[in-house]
């Protein structure tokens, strides 16, 4: 017996009919039947420390999605006039890829993460 994969996120939301719009429009996330077929690889299952400062402390968690394309990604929502961070420090020298970060209209970190092409062990 072993879990086989995330087999959701949920989380409440002030407009939850805005938020999927949102999600929708940017990420391609949610519908009508809320179903995403995503592609295999890496997910990382990681509880912070309470007073970690790597994401807001007035949030309990921060929504990490991996990307094939970082720079596309920044582009498109920079595009649509959504603001992207972008820290070296985040990118850990590279060994782990590399990072981008926006924000929902509700204030939720969203982490970019591009893999790379091998992962270090570990």
């Amino acid at each position: 017996m072993a879990v086989t994969g995330m087999g959701g996120l949920f989380f409440r939301a002030k407009d939850p009919d805005g938020l999927t719009q949102w999600y929708r429009e940017h990420f391609n996330l949610g519908g009508g039947d809320s179903w995403w077929h995503q592609a295999a690889g890496p997910t990382v299952f990681a509880p912070f420390k309470q007073d970690s400062d790597y994401f807001s402390a007035e949030k309990a968690f921060m929504i990490n999605f991996r990307v094939d394309d970082l720079a596309g990604m920044i582009a498109a929502l920079e595009a649509a006039g959504i603001d992207v961070q972008r820290k070296d420090d985040w990118d850990m020298d590279g060994s782990y890829g590399r990072f981008a970060r926006v924000h929902d209209p509700e204030g939720n970190a969203i982490e970019l993460w591009e893999p790379p092409a091998e992962l270090p062990d570990g």
